[in-house]
């Protein structure tokens, strides 16, 4: 079922719109902060930081739902939208929490020479989040199912 943009009801239209508008007026707002705000000597640390954002989102995270998308479609083409979509929404929240929480485990295990800036178990606390975000995902695709069934 694939649609064009010539199809979409004109809500859609104005929720796409507001969202661009509201994107674009954040963006400008983000230009503004860090030109009157930010010293130019931090202008190469944050490049630094949007570069790997970049290689992280681009180049592990989007092929990685990708790949997972396409195979469960190659699997079984009777894999429910809703249900693929709660996956892919499970494998990004899943990538981005990953990529924050790994830097902070390994610069705990390097050591940081002062014990109050990585408090806690980042390692426990990564796999009680994962645990918790398989458990989540089993009972949404669950109840996208039952939701399905329930509507034939």
């Amino acid at each position: 079922m694939t649609e064009t943009a010539d199809h979409f009801s004109p809500a859609i239209r104005r929720w796409r719109v507001a969202l661009i508008v509201l994107g674009i007026a954040l963006l400008a707002l983000g230009g503004v902060v860090l030109l009157t705000e930010v010293k130019p000597q931090q202008y190469v640390g944050i490049l630094t930081w949007f570069l790997g954002a970049l290689i992280i989102h681009d180049g592990i995270i989007a092929p990685l739902v990708v790949a997972v998308s396409l195979g469960m479609r190659r699997a079984s083409s009777r894999v429910p939208f809703g249900v693929l979509v709660v996956i892919q929404g499970a494998l990004v929240v899943g990538a981005l929490v990953v990529a924050i929480v790994v830097p902070e485990i390994l610069k705990k295990n390097i050591g940081t020479g002062n014990e109050t800036l990585l408090p806690l178990d980042y390692a426990t606390n990564l796999s009680i989040f994962v645990l918790a975000l398989l458990a989540v995902t089993a009972v949404s695709i669950a109840v996208v199912l039952r939701v399905r069934a329930k509507a034939k």
